[in-house]
């Protein structure tokens, strides 16, 4: 076991019994831990964090994705299939999922757009985390308007009828994004598609939408 792997996990239970754990306290826990790291070389650096992954622990797989997220200066053509073999191995729920992606994932589709097409296979994945994903991982390029050699509502159309909340709601988050940016083609988008697309995803969606376009959009 990597040494900073064992001072996380002491570190980890004296901070659990003192005042429980927190996401921004793990945070800084774990720039604590990756500013005395003596080797920060990507190589090194994505080997410890999937020590950190295989612990299967919550408060570890924070370490493991902040750290990833430190070296993204660093990235380059053999990272997605590290960071694809981390979301599949390791993340089971929505939580793991968005920190991963909408960070150090999300980061690597805004340096290279050219992965769109690798991540949209995602939409059929048999589990809920990799569709989630699929929407979630766009929502940084989003944001930081690097979006447009991709087709956001390729997605979206995708996983349209998608059987499970956690991945209709993330989809509906990053159209709901994706509305800061282009609110006229997502309000068309939403008014083409009210009738065949579920509630939650409906309703996430059209959250920062002006009054009159919500009820608009509402309206039977």
């Amino acid at each position: 076991m990597h040494n900073k792997v064992k001072q996380a996990k002491d570190e980890l239970n004296g901070l659990s019994k003192e005042t429980g754990l927190k996401t921004i306290t793990i945070r800084r826990l774990s720039a604590k831990l990756f500013r005395s790291l003596e080797d920060k070389n990507i190589d090194n650096v994505f080997s410890v964090c999937e020590e950190f992954l295989e612990q299967h622990d919550w408060a570890m797989g924070v370490i493991a994705f902040d750290w990833a997220n430190r070296v993204q200066e660093q990235y380059n053509e053999y990272t997605f299939d590290i960071f694809e073999s981390w979301l599949i191995k390791y993340v089971r729920g929505w939580g793991d999922c968005d920190d991963f992606c909408t960070h150090a994932f999300g980061v690597l589709l805004i340096q290279d757009h050219q992965l769109f097409d690798r991540i949209f296979k995602w939409t059929n994945h048999s589990d809920f985390w990799m569709r989630r994903a699929a929407a979630v991982i766009l929502i940084p390029s989003i944001f930081h308007d690097r979006y447009h050699m991709f087709d956001p509502f390729r997605i979206s159309d995708a996983l349209m009828q998608d059987q499970n909340d956690l991945v209709l709601k993330g989809y509906g988050w990053m159209l709901k994004i994706l509305s800061t940016k282009e609110k006229d083609k997502v309000y068309e988008y939403l008014l083409k598609n009210k009738n065949i697309m579920p509630r939650t995803a409906f309703r996430y969606a059209l959250e920062k939408m002006d009054r009159n376009d919500k009820e608009q959009l509402m309206k039977k």
